[in-house]
């Protein structure tokens, strides 16, 4: 998704991200896609995290645990091909850290927008 914060309304807008989603059809974001193209100094685009921060983040994630063997299973599943998906396996069959885990990505997903705002801020002083 891309997420956009409308800086005179606080309003947030999520549309697809057709560069990554083949097939999306743009049809039923028509609005929202109009509506940000015709107004677009009025918006902030939120950036996601590339794929090599998603990785800091599961690695800082499993560096933080406090139980060695899970976090031996989460530096091996990170050390294989296809180390999202062996990652996520490895969480969601760990329930008591699978909620950790959550909350762990959530913060640093806010610490994110937060200095994209003040980076955003910055600009506008100068």
């Amino acid at each position: 998704m891309r997420v956009y914060y409308n800086l005179k309304t606080g309003e947030i807008k999520s549309i697809i991200n057709f560069d990554t989603w083949v097939g999306g059809d743009e049809e039923l974001w028509k609005e929202e896609l109009n509506e940000i193209n015709e107004h677009s100094d009025d918006y902030l685009e939120f950036e996601g995290f590339s794929s090599n921060q998603s990785f800091q983040i599961m690695v800082d994630f499993a560096e933080s645990i406090n139980e060695p063997h899970l976090m031996n299973k989460l530096f091996k599943a990170l050390d294989r091909p296809k180390p999202f998906q062996n990652f996520k396996w490895e969480i969601d069959n760990s329930v008591e850290y699978r909620q950790m885990w959550f909350d762990f990505k959530r913060i640093r997903f806010i610490e994110r927008v937060k200095e994209q705002i003040e980076m955003y801020n910055l600009r506008l002083d100068e």
